[in-house]
């Protein structure tokens, strides 16, 4: 497997706990995410997946229960 790159997410606190991480893997385009209280746990999914999720997070409609 290629060597990640992890880039702190700029919504993340300075230091410490409460950070998520991503990663997008070369050739496959595959982004890997892991929070910094559980970094043995990492997600995949696809570019195309993750762009909707972020659309989703900073849509101003979304409504969450």
């Amino acid at each position: 497997m290629t060597e990640l790159h992890w880039q702190k997410s700029s919504f993340s606190e300075a230091a410490g706990a409460n950070c998520v991480y991503v990663a997008a893997a070369g050739p496959t385009g595959r982004i890997h995410l892991q929070e910094s209280d559980a970094p043995a746990t990492t997600l995949t999914t696809s570019p195309t997946a993750f762009a909707a999720l972020i659309r989703t997070l900073t849509s101003s409609d979304h409504t969450f229960g």
